[in-house]
This record gives C-alpha cells, sequence and structure tokens, in this order.
C-alpha cells in the first residue's frame, strides 16, 4: 500500500500518542543494554528474565493514565508473557495494547561508523529489508516505529555538515518508508550531552540539525500530521562549568523549537539523554510551563528516566515494588507534561544516568 491508503490512520494514531498529560514508555533496550541494566542488580540477563520484566511494565495497574504508548525491542514484540506466578499470558504486545497503550517498535539496526566523518561521527543502519520488517510489525499490532540517529558536539568541530545531512536523509528515508506500511515514525534526532560546550552551542547546533532533518522529509514527502518528534532538550554538555536552570533549559529549548518545527507535527516527545529521573522531570516541567498553549503537544518519550528506580525495586523478584515505582515516575512525567509537577513529590532511585556516549 501507498501513505496515501494510512494517512487517516497515521493521523488517528499521532493524536493518541500526542494525548495530553502522558507521554511514551520507551522499553526498547537492545539485548546487550537490557544486560547491562541487569548486571546492576544482579539478575542474569537470560530470555526469562527479559520476559518477566517486560511482562511487568506491561500489567502495571494504571500506566495508561500517564503512557500513551510504549517502544518495544523487537524481542520483545513477538514475545508471549508470564504471570507474577511464572504461568504463561498473553502476547506483550496486547497487553500493553489492552491498556490503551499504543504499541511501537524499534526498527533502525544500530549505529556504524560514518566513513568521510569525523571521529566518533555515527549513520544508523536498517534502511535494507526497513519495509518488509514494518509491514510484520504492523501485522503483529505495533503503530509506530522509532529510529534514533546521534550527532555530538565536539571541539574537533562535531557534527560535521556530512554527518548532519547523512543523519536527516537517514530519519527522512525511514520515516516515509514506514509510512507507506502504517507506522507512525518517531523522528529522533538525539544530541549527545557528552563534552564541556555551553547551552548557546547546543542550542545553534539543535537549530541547523531540526531544520536540516524537517528539510529531508519534506523532500522526501514525509506526511507530517502522522509523525511525532523525538528531540534532546537543549542543554549544555555535561562537562560545562555552568549547570543551566530549568528556566534556561525552557528558554532555549523552545525557542529552538519554534524556529525549526512545523505547528503540523502533532507532538514533540523529549529524550532524556542521561538526565536522572528527577532532572528529566523537573526540565520537562519548566517547558511545558514557559509556553501555554504550546503549537504541538509537549511530552516525554523516557528510556532509564522512567525505569531506573523500577529496576531496582523489582530486582528480580519483587513484580509489586518495581510496579509500584514504575508508576511513581510515570505520574511524575505525566504532571511534568502538564506543568503542574511538583520536584521531590514522587520518589526516585536518584542515580545518576549519564552515560558517555551511550548506545542501545
Amino acid at each position: 500500500m501507498s501513505l496515501e491508503n494510512h494517512r487517516d490512520e497515521l493521523a488517528t494514531t499521532a493524536c493518541a500518542l500526542a494525548t495530553p498529560a502522558k507521554g511514551l514508555l520507551a522499553a526498547d533496550e537492545s539485548t546487550a543494554t537490557i544486560g547491562k541494566r541487569f548486571a546492576a542488580i544482579g539478575v542474569e540477563n537470560s530470555e526469562d528474565h527479559r520476559r518477566a520484566y517486560r511482562s511487568l511494565l506491561a500489567t502495571t495497574p494504571g500506566l495508561d493514565e500517564h503512557i500513551s504508548g510504549v517502544i518495544l525491542y523487537e524481542e520483545t514484540l513477538y514475545q508471549d508473557s508470564v504471570s507474577a506466578e511464572g504461568t504463561p499470558g498473553p502476547p506483550i504486545v496486547d497487553l500493553f495494547a489492552n491498556q490503551g497503550i499504543v504499541p511501537g517498535i524499534k526498527v533502525d539496526q544500530g549505529l556504524d561508523s560514518l566513513a568521510g566523518g569525523l571521529p566518533g561521527e555515527s549513520w544508523c543502519t536498517g534502511l535494507q529489508g526497513l519495509q518488509q520488517r514494518s509491514a510484520r510489525a504492523y501485522d503483529r499490532g505495533a503503530r509506530f516505529a522509532k529510529w534514533r540517529a546521534v550527532l555530538t558536539i565536539t571541539a574537533e568541530g562535531a557534527p560535521s555538515e556530512l554527518a548532519v545531512r547523512e543523519n536527516a536523509w537517514g530519519l527522512a528515508r525511514y520515516a516515509r518508508s514506514v509510512q507507506e506500511q502504517g507506522l507512525v515514525p518517531i523522528v529522533e534526532p538525539e544530541i549527545l550531552m557528552d563534552g564541556g560546550h555551553d547551552i548557546e552551542t547546543t542550542a545553534a547546533v539543535q537549530e541547523w540539525v531540526l531544520r536540516t532533518v524537517y528539510e529531508a522529509l519534506s523532500s522526501n514527502g514525509v506526511f507530517l500530521e502522522g509523525s511525532v518528534l523525538k528531540p534532546s532538550m537543549t542543554l549544555p554538555g555535561m562537562g560545562c562549568a555552568s549547570p543551566p536552570s530549568p528556566d534556561l533549559v525552557a528558554e532555549f529549548t523552545l525557542r529552538t523549537l519554534e524556529r525549526t518545527v512545523p505547528v503540523s507535527v502533532p507532538a514533540i516527545l523529549f529524550l532524556s539523554g542521561g538526565l536522572s529521573e528527577e532532572e528529566a522531570s523537573v526540565y520537562l516541567n519548566g517547558i511545558r510551563r514557559a509556553i501555554s498553549p504550546a503549537p504541538w503537544h509537549l511530552g516525554f518519550s523516557y528510556g532509564r528516566a522512567l525505569q531506573q528506580s523500577c529496576l531496582k525495586h523489582w530486582a528480580g523478584h519483587d513484580v509489586a515494588a518495581g510496579q509500584e515505582a514504575l508508576l511513581a515516575r510515570a505520574r511524575a512525567n505525566g504532571q511534568a507534561a502538564q506543568g503542574f509537577y511538583r520536584p521531590g513529590s514522587e520518589p526516585s532511585d536518584g542515580t545518576p544516568l549519564f552515560e558517555a556516549n551511550y548506545s542501545y
């Protein structure tokens, strides 16, 4: 089918993801990455443990009050659940859908070194066979897709023009390809927090990146009303000597978005990018409070910033404690997406989550 056959469905799905006071749970860690998370809590990285943990996420009571969609790893999309008692259950994707949470799927196949780019620059792989994989995911129940491009800011001049254009074009080709199979594309041009640059530098680079991305999306005929943007917040590098206030982050983030993102895009769902659970909520709250009404739905698409406390309290066996911790951070971010969050009002593990050159 062509994109035209899916236009109405794409717009409907995008609107569902843009539900006020809600955001996405990014549970699309690769097998290797979730292994790192499990190692930190003393849990073996087995398929049974991955199934049990992701079943915990899918059966959290009341999660749909704050979460509109979930990004799944390919293994999870095709995996059946297991109950807290260890008995087999229905497909995990169905458990989310039955709560009214829209299932999505990570379709990129990871980063590779960018030939001709500066040291450390990458491009995102996975275009080959993408339409076939997307069609299978749609048949399994997925209704949106995610593709993560990564750019860095360095003293050596990164990102290069080659890296910006290559990653923008890859995002656009992916977005058009999955829309033709009925999946809403989550467009994710992440700017890593690595480095010591200031917030003004990030803002200038991010404007350039987003402008280039939307030029590429236009060239590829991507249906913007059936898409979602997942950007970094406009933050300085982690090594910057002057940590920003929530008000300053809000000012620069909103200025960047207002200059570059068309109002036809239904939702902007921020990634947490190594922020702690509490920082991700506080910064989102500041952004939401700084603009009302916004031309887009402003929400969240968090992985570590929703799951860190959940993993710690679950520890491989305590489903109820894990679900309670997950729901607390989902509640915090649902409030932050409305500008109502009171810092510290929901429990948090408090562990710093930044990892240099983060990949998953």
